[in-house]
């Protein structure tokens, strides 16, 4: 894959994939300040309609993040992000966690010195982010 500075339209971020266990569900609550119960309790998430414990939205879109970020290697270089949260990714109760698998291409490139890089985000084989967008300053 070439550098933000000569990428393509079209070209291809390197992939990226990350398990999501329900030790890491408990480690982003810590720090997003985000309890809410349908993200560590499966009594509670059944009582919503969900299947199970879900992970945090906000940390489905950070791996969106990273996945742009490891790319750059300066996340200064990201002016602008965004997503819309389509479905949830159900994370079980054991040692794999759930597979949260990410990959980006370049949708354009803009006379301003920005790409924009579009992100796709799937777990279980269906897109858990629409819209997933990243502006990048090169």
């Amino acid at each position: 894959m070439s550098t933000p500075a000569d990428a393509q339209v079209g070209d291809e971020l390197p992939p990226l994939q990350v398990r999501v266990t329900r030790n890491d569900l408990i480690r982003y609550a810590g720090a997003a300040l985000d309890f809410n119960p349908i993200h560590w309790n499966e009594r509670r998430a059944r009582e919503v309609g969900l299947p199970d414990v879900i992970a945090h939205g906000m940390l489905t879109m950070a791996l969106g993040g990273r996945l742009v970020t490891d790319w750059t290697g300066d996340p200064g270089a990201v002016v602008e992000y965004g997503v819309r949260f389509t479905r949830p990714v159900v994370v079980p109760d054991d040692d794999e966690g759930a597979l949260v698998e990410l990959t980006g291409k370049i949708g354009e490139r803009r006379d301003d010195g920005t790409l924009r890089v579009d992100i796709t985000a799937k777990f279980d084989g269906r897109t858990v982010l629409g819209k997933a967008t990243a502006l990048v300053r090169f």
